[in-house]
């Protein structure tokens, strides 16, 4: 007997390598095309950490002209969770990151290289270790659970490497002839690599992101083909990337210690392998020191978290870039009005240490591509939001009409107005606009610089008899505030003011300041003559009236 008898008798019905390699075929890609994939487990929730692992990914994938695809490894289907993949492709799909193929849902797929989940796959992975048994590259392991304790208690006892390698390999070394005999006695078994590897022996690597590393070669005999005859995601992951074509595989650095084994398995295989980029963690903060971002944490770790409170997708995808490539920020700077498409994410830029996690960088990046919005858009983007997750503020914005006139205000301008970072801030920055919500709630007036109860409404009373014309335009209306600021003993010119600001008690800024807080209850707010042509006359004057009680 040889090897290929005892390959028939594990796998009678597995089809030779040639029929895989001849049915997946050579991508059809420009030259220099990158193919990359994210390729998580539906164990959970998507971590920040894989989300830039996408971006980063996708747009390495799409900036030259390549590939970027969703693969599901579930082949540890104890640790799956129910709808796990539907909860990766939504989470993909609010980030605007969707794949060009891969999983849709949880049972349908897109494109040619397929099936894209493990699990569906089986017969593939048990093709090519049936192909590595007859070459005499893999074993049958009869290995019991009591063994490979007993194994591990004399090495950590003898404090020596752990691990299933060389002396301590019992099952290597068995005849055909002994492990046909034991198979055939129905003795559980599961399926090893014969690694070639020796641990005196260093493999160099050129990583895209880390530079040059060393690394011991892999010695272990790890598992290849478990007892359930699903592979583990070490030999499934190797055959995946050959079949698909994956030309870069992007992933967290702590898979980076992994390198030696997984080059081994392309080696052993016969394939070329991918050129390996290992990302630094996010990280954050803690007591004076950094740890990893963390799920169990840090709610901000959860990528579903900036789509509750209403991050705009673009927002946390620009802040991804930002820390990918220090040169986005000043690209950003110099294209203000670029689509992100145009930067050119470069892996080598990539810091080799772990990015800081910074929550206002976010939200400043939020308020500035929000701005950038048309009302339209926020008005679309607030209700779809409001729509799940602030039941009052949807309610507020069923007057399309009003509330686009709302939006509108301050927006268009060459400096639109930035005081909305995420859409949970919609309803607290526009609720002054709705009288019912400004009536209800208790207002409290702090004017600021002018504190005289009897100068408040004297300004106000003023305004509203004398200064007040519906029809002015906007200069108009602000030269009659400086016409009021005078007539009240102010400076008409804040710079007049800074010049001598002794003769004054303040200044039109004092003035204007007054007449919004008496209009909206709040001292900052977007542009007022704005703010009073949505309001109109008559609710104007109702609540000047009632400031002035």
């Amino acid at each position: 007997m040889d090897y290929k008898d005892l390959a028939n008798l594990i796998f009678p019905d597995a089809k030779e390598i040639s029929y895989y390699e001849e049915k997946y075929k050579k991508r059809d890609l420009p030259e220099g095309a990158i193919v990359t994939r994210f390729a998580p487990s539906p164990t959970g929730f998507v971590h920040l950490g894989s989300l830039y692992q996408v971006v980063i990914a996708r747009k390495m994938a799409k900036q030259t002209g390549g590939v970027f695809f969703l693969r599901v490894e579930d082949t540890d289907q104890k640790r799956e969770v129910e709808n796990g993949v539907t909860g990766i492709i939504e989470s993909l799909r609010d980030f605007g990151l969707t794949p060009d193929e891969g999983m849709i849902n949880e049972t349908e797929e897109i494109g040619e290289y397929g099936p894209y989940k493990q699990s569906l796959r089986k017969d593939i992975y048990q093709a090519y270790a049936k192909h590595l048994l007859e070459q005499g590259k893999a074993y049958p392991c009869f290995a019991t659970p009591e063994e490979l304790d007993e194994m591990r208690a004399k090495q950590e006892a003898a404090k020596i490497r752990p691990g299933y390698y060389g002396v301590w390999a019992k099952y290597r070394n068995l005849t055909v002839e002994e492990a046909v005999e034991k198979i055939k006695n129905g003795d559980p078994y599961i399926i090893r690599l014969k690694s070639p590897g020796r641990e005196d022996r260093k493999i160099k690597h050129h990583d895209v992101i880390k530079g040059n590393v060393d690394f011991p070669e892999n010695d272990q005999d790890v598992v290849i083909i478990k007892a359930d005859g699903l592979p583990t995601y070490h030999f499934a992951h190797a055959i995946d990337d050959h079949l698909m074509g994956t030309t870069h595989v992007i992933r967290g650095d702590e898979w980076l210690s992994s390198v030696p084994l997984h080059l081994q398995l392309f080696q052993m295989l016969e394939f070329k392998a991918p050129k390996y980029a290992h990302i630094a963690p996010i990280m954050k903060e803690d007591d004076g020191g950094k740890r990893k971002l963390s799920k169990r944490k840090d709610p901000e770790a959860a990528v579903s978290y900036y789509t509750e409170i209403g991050v705009p997708k673009e927002a946390v995808s620009e802040y991804l870039l930002n820390i990918a490539n220090s040169n986005f920020e000043l690209w950003r700077k110099q294209n203000p009005n670029s689509d992100v498409s145009e930067f050119e994410l470069q892996l080598n830029k990539m810091s080799v240490s772990g990015a800081l996690f910074d929550i206002v960088k976010i939200l400043d990046i939020a308020k500035t591509v929000i701005s950038k919005y048309t009302a339209g858009s926020i008005y679309e983007e607030a209700t779809n939001w409001a729509k799940t997750y602030d039941e009052e503020l949807y309610n507020l914005l069923q007057d399309k009409e009003y509330a686009l006139k709302v939006f509108g205000i301050e927006r268009g301008n060459a400096k639109p107005r930035k005081d909305i970072a995420k859409w949970s801030d919609v309803k607290e920055n526009i609720e002054y606009m709705y009288d019912d919500e400004f009536y209800a709630k208790e207002r409290n007036y702090e004017y600021q610089k002018v504190t005289d109860k009897e100068l408040i409404n004297k300004i106000i009373t003023l305004y509203m008899e004398k200064y007040y014309n519906e029809n002015d335009d906007k200069q108009t209306w602000f030269d009659k505030i400086k016409d009021l600021a005078e007539e009240v003993g102010f400076a008409r010119e804040v710079k007049e003011w800074k010049k001598e600001p002794e003769k004054w008690p303040g200044h039109v800024g004092d003035i204007s300041t007054v007449l919004r807080v008496a209009l909206t209850s709040k001292a900052n707010t977007p542009d007022m003559y704005e703010i009073m042509q949505v309001l109109g006359k008559e609710r104007i004057f109702r609540r000047f009236e009632e400031a002035t009680k």
